[in-house]
């Protein structure tokens, strides 16, 4: 029997993953377009390029892959590296003042690595040049062309050096992804891809970052800002002094958290609660909804982090999610021919007991990322649950 502590313990994880799940848009789904998604966000994680269109897909009932593809394609969503030097989908206007809050202290992280390979100010110049001149006019190039161009002037790409200019390029403002091409996407020229970008003054901008992102993940503490967002708690903390007239403080359980302002003392209905007991979700790799957040209790018990997350490698695997708790990780396999017509596996491997209730959304769940597919959904299968079993689906599934 559990004692009053767990009990109340459990019951505030239950409130913080419900507001959660609200703030960032899964419960309830409200069909927005992929480019306010990702705006109400500010950030999704995205160096897995399939993973982070369903990341948007999830959350915009309705639209399909190639909906999202059309939103990147025309600027809304913009991928490039805007912190935590990682690829994130963000909306295109705000990249350059999160970069210009980021960027000098990630190249100075950057520095010796780069400098061990022979990168210097000056070839990062002569990239910049060969950059400019091969894509001014609104032209794009996939990396293994604009690496074959460089190679072409002069400027080794070898062990990696190729991807660490691409890198600098894009972190200083020159270069980020632009239009989808095939499984992939083409490089372009930020100024020309995002011609009208937002400019903020440093504070300002401080106050945005902080206030955006407790809006679209709140609750949240300011521990939980610092590590998404990599700024120091200084700067944290003056991002908060900015936005504090926006936000509002909330205890739950035993703890504060900061949540905007517009949803102090609303709080979930019973009938709300029941359905969010019964909600399922099937969220694809380096999802926001676990990753998110330093503390990350409330979606998962600290048992599973380790399934979630093998070996602490930052590889984050695609998780199934039952009333807001992750029960499990998945993974698909493409069935059948393109000829005779593709149909979509879907495999769980739950790490909790999960109920016929929670299995039946969990398939609903598996047709929603199908029908985001524009596939048929060929086989579910739902694993027995064994506790002395370790394993883990595959990253690239989504």
């Amino acid at each position: 029997m559990q004692n009053t502590g767990a009990m109340a313990r459990d019951s505030a994880h239950r409130e913080i993953a419900l507001l959660r799940a609200r703030a960032q848009g899964l419960f309830p789904a409200d069909a927005a377009a992929p480019g306010p998604v990702v705006g109400a966000l500010l950030a999704l994680q995205a160096q897995d390029l399939a993973a982070a269109t369903w990341a948007v897909g999830a959350r915009s009932p309705g639209t399909t892959l190639a909906g999202v593809r059309a939103a990147i394609d025309a600027g809304e969503i913009v991928r490039s590296w805007p912190m935590r030097g990682t690829l994130h989908f963000v909306p295109g206007e705000d990249l350059g003042w999160m970069q210009r809050l980021t960027t000098a202290r990630l190249l100075q992280q950057a520095r010796l690595t780069h400098e061990r390979q022979g990168l210097t100010e000056p070839v990062y110049e002569q990239a910049r040049q060969v950059a400019v001149a091969a894509l001014s006019g609104g032209r794009s190039l996939g990396r293994d062309a604009f690496q074959a161009l460089l190679e072409q002037n002069g400027i080794d790409t070898a062990a990696n050096r190729g991807y660490h200019l691409i890198w600098h390029l894009a972190q200083t403002g020159t270069l980020c992804w632009g239009p989808t091409a095939g499984n992939a996407q083409e490089l372009v020229l930020l100024d020309e891809w995002v011609p009208h970008p937002r400019r903020l003054e440093h504070e300002e901008a401080l106050g945005e970052f902080l206030l955006r992102y407790i809006r679209g993940h709140g609750p949240a503490t300011l521990a939980d800002f610092v590590w998404w967002s990599k700024l120091t708690v200084a700067e944290a903390k003056r991002g908060l002094q900015v936005a504090r007239p926006q936000l509002a403080e909330r205890r739950i359980g035993d703890a504060s958290y900061w949540v905007a302002a517009e949803l102090d003392g609303v709080a979930p209905d019973a009938a709300q609660r029941r359905r969010f007991a019964s909600s399922a979700w099937l969220l694809p790799a380096f999802d926001e909804y676990f990753l998110g957040y330093r503390d990350r209790e409330a979606s998962a018990a600290p048992e599973h982090h380790e399934r979630i997350v093998p070996g602490r490698n930052g590889v984050f695997q695609p998780i199934a999610v039952a009333g807001g708790r992750v029960v499990g990780t998945w993974r698909r396999r493409m069935l059948g021919t393109a000829a005779a017509g593709q149909r979509l596996g879907i495999d769980v491997v739950p790490f909790e007991a999960v109920s016929a209730a929670q299995a039946a959304g969990l398939r609903r769940a598996g047709e929603r990322y199908a029908r985001f597919r524009e596939l048929r959904l060929g086989e579910f299968n739902l694993g027995d649950f064994n506790p002395g079993e370790l394993r883990v689906g595959d990253t690239a599934a989504q």
